[in-house]
């Protein structure tokens, strides 16, 4: 896949900062402006088509809730001045607040503050999802620093029958089997725990669209945590057979190296696939397990899809996960760019295996006469012949080009590069040309 001519990080940096300050929850006007903005950044000719599911359908053990909507969220202290703000920063206003309007003492208002004391200077990010309740969130430092007296509290929101929405771009292939990347679309002024995810999307789609031939169809899902991939499984039906392999992506900008988070089998090709270039590049694998972003439903044992997770430092595991700290500062350019070229690899590699037959087994085929050997002998084997020699010894019909790559301690594409040259000088035999199921 050819790199894009300008570097990507910046450009990424560029719609994050656009999209730190809306208020996103798990429906509401937020999702919507974040799926226009990501809309306003596809590619020529490529379209995000929006499904709206409404308040009160069922989905599996879920119910889809009631629309929140938030204008206006403050609580003024004794002397009038704000103590939190919705319009100073989206972390302030507990996510699904009812509306509220009232004075309070503050030890009636306490019950309703969240706080970090050990990061006393950082705002938590609390959500009430399907409790209906009220709350604020401020530094612990300001909370401690509260006067006796009456505050004043409001919040401007509604709740009311309304829909979720969630979006999918496609990128149609030669096949109708799938490729499903998704990334969580509900969280509010989170750069590396959300906008991360859906900026390397973005990067995703254009260079996937560029692709003179995809081998499979690419669907891009931009949905609300857990009860957004829900409802998206359940009106798949029958389509679901055709996800042949699948990534959730998030947490991709902050610090630390690339983390794969397996499917619940573990054997699966994307684990290969992904193993391979993320454990090349210093990272890490780890086995899968029920809890986590949105893998944990399409690995669920009534779906059991083949779809890993890519993080870096995972959620929980660094302390600005869920606080204001996690901001555009904490995520990196690099760190950025680096993801994407790294999910770029697991594409060639899903787009690229194949089981190929070596047509010429008995003993070491002459690449010289062919082209595809030095002219001047008594040198040590180049990567390229070396590659070459890896895939004619192992190409028996069985043994995938990953699995030859694997063996060898060679990038796979470099063995893909080798098998291309050998299967054009007839000296390598394709096995079929299906999706691999693994």
């Amino acid at each position: 896949m050819t790199e894009p001519d300008s570097p990507a990080g910046p450009r990424m940096r560029a719609w994050m900062e656009k999209a730190f300050p809306i208020c996103r929850s798990i429906s509401g006007d937020g999702v919507r402006r974040t799926l226009d903005l990501l809309e306003t950044a596809l590619p020529s000719g490529v379209t995000l088509e929006r499904t709206g599911v409404p308040s009160g359908t069922e989905v599996f053990d879920w119910t889809i809730n009631d629309e929140w909507n938030v204008r206006e969220a403050w609580i003024a202290g004794p002397d009038g001045g704000r103590v939190a703000d919705l319009a100073a920063h989206t972390l302030h206003l507990v996510s699904y607040s009812t509306p509220v309007h009232t004075q309070l003492p503050l030890d009636e208002l306490l019950p309703h503050l969240h706080s970090l004391p050990e990061h006393p200077d950082w705002i938590p990010y609390r959500t009430s999802y399907y409790h209906r309740d009220w709350g604020f969130c401020l530094p612990h430092s300001h909370l401690e620093a509260l006067p006796p007296g009456d505050y004043e509290v409001f919040v401007d929101s509604t709740l009311e029958p309304g829909e979720l929405v969630y979006g999918e771009v496609v990128l149609p292939g030669r096949s109708a089997d799938e490729v499903v990347i998704s990334s969580h679309v509900c969280h509010p002024s989170l750069a590396n725990d959300n906008l991360s995810g859906l900026a390397v999307s973005l990067e995703l789609i254009d260079r996937i669209s560029r692709l003179e031939e995809r081998r499979f169809t690419y669907r891009f899902l931009f949905a609300p945590g857990t009860i957004g991939s829900l409802a998206w499984l359940s009106r798949q039906g029958d389509r679901l057979s055709r996800i042949r392999h699948g990534l959730v992506l998030t947490g991709l900008g902050g610090g630390g190296p690339l983390v794969y988070k397996q499917t619940r089998r573990g054997d699966r090709l994307v684990d290969e696939a992904a193993a391979h270039v993320v454990l090349a590049r210093g990272g890490e694998v780890r086995r899968y397990s029920p809890y986590g972003y949105d893998e944990r439903q399409f690995n669920a044992v009534g779906f059991d899809l083949p779809v890993g997770r890519l993080t870096r430092t995972p959620h929980g595991e660094y302390p600005e996960y869920h606080t204001s700290a996690d901001n555009l500062a904490f995520v990196g350019d690099a760190e950025l760019e680096e993801a994407v070229r790294a999910i770029v690899e697991v594409v060639e590699v899903l787009e690229g295996d194949r089981t190929f037959v070596n047509l010429s087994p008995y003993g070491e085929p002459q690449l010289g006469r062919r082209g595809l050997y030095p002219t001047m002998g008594g040198k040590s084997a180049s990567d390229e012949v070396m590659a070459m020699l890896w895939t004619l010894g192992y190409s028996d019909g069985e043994t995938s080009l990953l699995r030859i790559a694997q063996e060898s301690g060679l990038p796979f594409a470099d063995v893909h590069r080798a098998a291309m040259a050998l299967a054009g000088a007839d000296l390598l035999g394709p096995v079929a040309d299906e999706a691999d199921i693994r």
